[in-house]
């Protein structure tokens, strides 16, 4: 029987997370105000959502008393028996085993020039890990400013073009992010296209240079809108600038 400081695995925090997110997002709660409801604090709160720490049982029964929803559906069943293709993508990502895409797993530092702030960079948390579920790599965005913004989905390893595509697709509305194969330190460059949330419903289409940086690499990374004062900029500054110039990818004048 399961004791109550009972830690969750990697990826059972990870979907108690991109739950808990959710529900925020859609009551359009605080987490503060969560995490009063849940009799948490806030820093243990934010460190679980943001991948710092796993989820413990009675971490996460507090917060499905405070939500009146279950975060670990599915996590109590039997495990079916995986398919004969389950370490195998789908043909539409790549048809990639797990084996030959494992040195893409990890946490990134992604970076990216600000869309309201010329002068600065957007920093925000990426996750890259292999989903049983789905049979493929899937990622996962944490720690951004607009949180409501946040992004997950598929990742598309083809052969063919030697790229990866990160890609979320919600009902029918798509962003994607085209990136290099990392370099021998880890490090993969692109172009993100997305659509730019103006005033009322007003989007328009979107593209920028991307990178996505080892968090390992990054001794104390800065995210969120990072100003040219923050000692990080000037580092995520030349990772971007890298983009274009090596280059790893092109932006065309119109």
């Amino acid at each position: 029987m399961p004791t109550p400081d009972k830690q969750l695995s990697a990826e059972q925090s990870r979907q108690v997370a991109e739950t808990i997110r959710e529900e925020i997002a859609r009551r359009r709660i605080s987490r503060q105000s969560l995490a009063e409801q849940a009799k948490l604090s806030l820093s243990t709160l934010e460190k679980v959502l943001g991948g710092r720490r796993p989820f413990t049982l009675a971490t996460t029964v507090r917060l499905e008393q405070a939500l009146g929803v279950s975060l670990r559906k599915g996590q109590d069943s039997p495990v079916a028996a995986a398919p004969s293709n389950g370490d195998i993508s789908p043909d539409g990502l790549g048809a990639y085993s797990r084996r030959s895409v494992e040195w893409l797993e990890g946490i990134y530092v992604t970076v990216r020039p600000s869309f309201g702030d010329k002068d600065a960079i957007y920093a925000y948390r990426t996750e890259i890990a292999w989903d049983a579920a789905v049979s493929s790599l899937v990622f996962r965005e944490g720690e951004r400013q607009d949180a409501a913004y946040t992004q997950f989905g598929e990742v598309a390893v083809p052969n063919q073009s030697g790229h990866i595509y990160l890609v979320t697709n919600r009902h029918g509305q798509h962003r994607l992010i085209t990136v290099s194969r990392p370099r021998i330190s880890g490090e993969m460059y692109g172009i993100i296209t997305t659509l730019l949330a103006g005033r009322g419903s007003l989007l328009t289409p979107i593209a920028a240079p991307i990178a996505f940086l080892p968090i390992k690499n990054i001794l104390n990374p800065t995210l969120g809108r990072v100003l040219p004062v923050d000692p990080n900029h000037a580092i995520y500054r030349s990772h971007l600038r890298l983009t274009i110039e090596e280059p790893f990818a092109l932006l065309l004048p119109g």
